[in-house]
């Protein structure tokens, strides 16, 4: 499912693409800037949403970790008052302390289950938004590395087509004066 800031991405990237080139550069366009600031403006618009949205995926495995460690606290609070009722029983103050370790240890043993499951949760959910993040560069930076690239070919075909026109205008100055030969002021122009 494509989000919308990657729909915009690809529609700037399309409008870049058929910008007209500014005469005689090569790294410069000829841009409509009502729409530029229209894409802009929409790329400011959501890019707080998903940032909003993947701090809520933080915030919520804070909250994951923060009732896991309630629940452990609430599993050995309630096993600490078993373990002190059965302690205050003396006939059965052995089994008492055998018990009182078995429900310490099995409340242990269920929050660090519960801890590592919020713990790799909240991993998870990090891993993609720096997924997510890093695809969206990569997007900006395929939009950018495209655009060096055609802007590069059009000066470059601009570049040609001049020295052959100027080549064309040397030949004629030749002809009118009535040399074969071309002269020295007929120089390339530089690219």
């Amino acid at each position: 499912m494509t989000s919308r800031i990657e729909q915009i991405v690809s529609e700037l990237e399309e409008y870049v693409d058929n910008c007209k080139p500014y005469p005689f550069s090569g790294s410069k366009i000829i841009a409509n800037k009502d729409e530029l600031e229209e894409y802009l403006g929409e790329l400011r618009r959501k890019l707080p949403q998903e940032i909003t949205k993947y701090k809520n995926l933080i915030e919520k495995k804070d909250a994951i970790l923060s009732d896991a460690r309630e629940q452990a606290a609430s599993i050995l609070d309630k096993a600490q008052i078993q373990t002190d009722e059965l302690v205050n029983e003396h006939e059965i103050m052995q089994r008492a302390y055998e018990q009182a370790d078995q429900t310490i240890q099995a409340a242990q043993n269920q929050a660090q289950e519960i801890v590592d499951r919020a713990a790799a949760e909240a991993n998870e959910m990090r891993s993609a938004a720096v997924a997510y993040t890093d695809q969206m560069l990569a997007s900006l930076q395929q939009i950018i590395e495209h655009s060096v690239e055609t802007n590069k070919e059009q000066y470059g075909s601009l570049m040609s087509k001049l020295n052959d026109t100027l080549h064309v205008v040397v030949n004629n100055r030749n002809e009118l004066r009535g040399q074969s030969e071309p002269e020295s002021d007929a120089q390339d122009v530089q690219q």
